[in-house]
C-alpha cells in the first residue's frame, strides 16, 4: 500500500471514529436475526449492510474497515461496498466524512493508474473502479480527468485494455465510451507505442489504436 493510500486509510478511521463498532448488529424484525460482526466473511456482510441488517450509523462504523480491505484482499465487490453510500443520502453527511470518501476514491485511483497490472485489492482495473463509482450515485468524469493528465505507461496500458475490451458494437453510449472515442485518445495510444513499440504490450497499443481510429 503506497504513502497515499495509507494517509486516505488514516482520514477514514479519523472521521468515522465517533461510530463506535458493535459486535453484533441488529436484523430487521421480519426476515433476519442479529447479525455478528466477522471479519474473515465481510463479503457476506458487506451484501446485507444498510438492508436487512444494521443502520446507517453501523455502516459508518464498518466503512473504515470495508473500504480498507477492498484495497489490500480481493474478497470484496467495491460495487455492492460503494452501492451502499447513495442509499444512505452520503452527499449529505458531516463535511469531513464526504472529504474521506472523497479522498479515498482520490488515492485509490492514482494509485491505480500508476501500477500495471493493478495492485490495489478488490480494484482489478480502471472499469471496476468506475462502475463502483457510478454505484456510489458519482459521476466519473473528474476520474477520467486525471486519467487524461496521468501520463506513464502503466495508465497507457490500463487504456489500452479499456479500449481493447469495449464493445464497440453496442448502440448505448456511456461516459466512458464517448471518451474512449476521442482522437486525443487515440494520438495518445499512437505516442504510447512509439515510446514501448520494444515492450511486450505492444501489441495491445496497437490494436486499441486502431479500434479508436475506426
Amino acid at each position: 500500500m503506497d504513502g497515499d493510500l495509507r494517509a486516505a486509510i488514516a482520514q477514514l478511521q479519523e472521521a468515522f471514529v465517533r461510530y463506535p463498532r458493535r459486535a453484533v448488529l441488529d436484523g430487521c424484525p421480519h426476515c433476519r436475526r442479529q447479525t455478528r460482526v466477522d471479519e474473515h466473511d465481510l463479503f457476506s456482510l458487506s451484501i446485507s449492510l444498510g438492508n436487512t441488517v444494521g443502520s446507517r450509523d453501523d455502516l459508518k462504523s464498518l466503512l473504515p474497515l470495508l473500504l480498507d480491505r477492498m484495497i489490500t484482499t480481493t474478497e470484496l465487490d467495491p460495487s455492492i461496498v460503494l452501492g451502499k453510500l447513495p442509499r444512505e443520502q452520503w452527499r449529505t453527511w458531516p463535511a469531513p466524512e464526504q472529504d474521506a470518501i472523497d479522498g479515498y476514491l482520490d488515492a485509490v485511483w492514482r494509485s491505480l493508474l500508476g501500477t500495471y497490472p493493478s495492485q490495489v485489492g478488490s480494484f482489478l482495473d480502471p472499469t471496476t473502479f468506475l462502475d463502483a463509482v457510478v454505484a456510489g450515485g458519482e459521476s466519473v468524469t473528474r476520474f477520467l480527468g486525471v486519467w487524461d493528465v496521468t501520463l506513464n505507461s502503466a495508465a497507457d496500458h490500463h487504456l489500452a485494455d479499456t479500449v481493447n475490451g469495449l464493445n464497440f458494437a453496442d448502440r448505448r453510449p456511456t461516459l466512458l465510451t464517448a471518451w474512449l472515442r476521442r482522437e486525443t485518445v487515440r494520438d495518445r495510444l499512437y505516442r504510447a507505442f512509439e515510446r514501448d513499440h520494444a515492450m511486450p504490450w505492444s501489441d495491445d497499443l496497437a490494436r486499441a489504436h486502431d479500434l479508436v481510429r475506426s
